[in-house]
């Protein structure tokens, strides 16, 4: 739980202080209520992260971005190896759903996503090494950079919980993009 608390914390470090603040402290600026507890924190996680891609929209709107995310949520759906057809439609709908995706032709988004994952349910290993690599396309913009991770958090976190084979593609995502992955409590 106190995972949760960190990455609740640092969005809403992030949320506050987009602009050059850096990742200042975990939960210390008081603006944190009391008794807002962390039963529930998870949905509240995932809702502050898609508010904060929505408050990005106009931004992400390059190729990198785009390809980045579709690889990141190719990765969290076979974080553990494998790829049911409802967990494949699951994500995909997730995909279509979201408004930051929005931004881009459904039938794009839907043809990444599929080839990534169809690589990854083929040959786990060697998939993952190809996905790392589009992953890491979004790497020259930190903006971008850290939008597919909070998208892989999103698309992660929709049932309410991160796995941990989703925590550990996670880091690896971050390491990939430099970016820290204590800044999203990993």
């Amino acid at each position: 739980m106190a995972m949760w608390d960190r990455i609740k914390d640092q969005a809403k470090g992030l949320q506050q202080g987009q602009q050059g603040h850096g990742s200042g402290g975990h939960g210390a600026g008081g603006h944190s209520r009391p008794g807002s507890g962390s039963k529930g924190s998870k949905a509240q996680l995932v809702s502050m992260l898609k508010t904060q891609l929505t408050s990005l929209k106009t931004e992400l709107k390059s190729g990198s971005y785009r390809d980045a995310s579709m690889a990141m949520c190719a990765l969290v759906a076979a974080a553990d190896g494998t790829v049911d057809p409802a967990e494949r439609q699951h994500v995909e709908s997730l995909i279509l759903q979201n408004d930051v995706l929005q931004n881009f032709p459904p039938e794009q988004l839907r043809q990444r996503f599929n080839k990534h994952v169809d690589q990854l349910s083929f040959n786990f290993q060697q998939g993952k090494a190809g996905v790392m690599q589009e992953i890491a396309k979004a790497a020259k913009k930190p903006t971008e950079a850290r939008a597919v991770v909070q998208t892989g958090f999103v698309v992660a976190g929709a049932d309410g919980y991160v796995a941990p084979a989703e925590e550990q593609v996670l880091r690896e995502a971050c390491a990939a993009l430099g970016v820290s992955p204590q800044e999203f409590g990993l």
